[in-house]
């Protein structure tokens, strides 16, 4: 009896603390994404999953463990480190705020055993549903970002290559693949990793070409593979479901098996000959009229586009173009890139005032 008085006398105040202090922690972390998810994404789905949660926990925090709060005789609002003064941009300030989150309802789950058996499993099964939100916002902000990219640059070896695709980046671009297909996977893998920590600084997305094993071990937002690389759903299990998947298409049916297979978007082309697709024929802007009518998902007419006949694609429909020499090699590659945005910009601007014709 006398052990069991002085436990509950010396240990469930305690208990009662950290349990206060997780349960506001955790709320605080829900707030914060919840926030992002409103006003930065307008995903009213995230934001009230978001908001359900919270109340949840809430439900959870009673008078008697708000009673044992003690600010002033905890040391720990003291204890600081420099990497909390700073986020370098949001991703990181969500990341930050997704680990407190769970890292607080792992505390919850735990010391609820001893308090509230009903509390800690509650915890636990919220702390499940926050993987699943952290997975679908990281997937919904992706997908955000590429439905908002309309120049996809798609590199090809080139000594200066990282030089190139900054100089794009500076002028607009939110859309890089890394494409190499002779170099070893040493030399792929070093520039892998340059591209992608560029591409994170400027804010773009960045996709590697073919291998799935490279993106993984980069962290690439996504891949992209051609037909005769591994299926989509084969991908998706090695990559998760919160990364991006493209697929190259020549024709109709093509199309609509990526479609089927649920790719996150599609390359349309090629609409002209190229050097880097040599065994494929012109598909021609026959298959961008029928892209403009039949695919339902983000696709880029690709394949022999450059400024001469830019126009000529937009003018058949395409609102996405994906280019590798004229950007490549270009001399000066930021106002190349700004000429092709400022034309994707001003036939948006046109349709949105329906004064182009529909193509049929």
């Amino acid at each position: 009896m006398g052990d069991k008085y002085n436990w509950d006398k010396n240990v469930q105040p305690s208990v009662r603390r950290i349990l206060d202090a997780n349960l506001d922690r955790a709320r605080e972390g829900l707030r914060i994404i919840e926030e992002w998810c409103r006003f930065g994404l307008n995903s009213i789905d995230l934001a009230n999953e978001c908001k359900q949660l919270r109340q949840e926990i809430g439900s959870w925090h009673g008078t008697e463990l708000r009673m044992s709060r003690n600010t002033p005789g905890d040391p720990g609002t003291e204890l600081t480190h420099p990497q909390e003064e700073h986020r370098s941009d949001v991703q990181q300030l969500l990341q930050v705020n997704f680990c407190r989150l769970e890292e607080a309802l792992r505390v919850l789950e735990e010391y609820g055993k001893i308090y509230n058996s009903q509390m800690a499993s509650a915890c636990k099964q919220i702390r499940y549903r926050v993987y699943t939100i952290e997975s679908g916002l990281l997937a919904y902000q992706r997908n955000q970002q590429l439905q908002n990219s309309y120049l996809y640059l798609v590199t090809s070896p080139q000594d200066k290559l990282i030089e190139i695709v900054e100089a794009a980046l500076q002028g607009g671009l939110t859309l890089v693949q890394y494409r190499n297909k002779t170099a070893n996977d040493i030399t792929r893998l070093t520039e892998a990793q340059k591209l992608c920590q560029i591409c994170r600084r400027y804010g773009a997305l960045f996709i590697v070409n073919d291998r799935v094993d490279l993106a993984i071990a980069v962290d690439a937002d996504g891949v992209h593979l051609g037909q005769n690389d591994i299926p989509i759903n084969l991908a998706r299990q090695l990559l998760g479901p919160q990364k991006l998947i493209g697929r190259s298409t020549t024709n109709p049916e093509e199309m609509r098996r990526a479609i089927q297979e649920e790719a996150d978007y599609i390359g349309v082309g090629p609409v002209y000959e190229t050097p880097t697709k040599l065994d494929k024929p012109a598909a021609g802007l026959e298959y961008v009229s029928y892209a403009v009518n039949n695919c339902p998902i983000p696709w880029f007419a690709i394949g022999g586009i450059d400024m001469q006949n830019c126009d000529e694609v937009l003018s058949s429909g395409a609102e996405r173009v994906s280019v590798v020499r004229a950007i490549m090699q270009a001399e000066q590659p930021t106002l190349v890139t700004q000429y092709f945005l400022s034309q994707l910009n001003r036939y948006q601007a046109l349709r949105s005032h329906n004064i182009l014709p529909e193509k049929v």
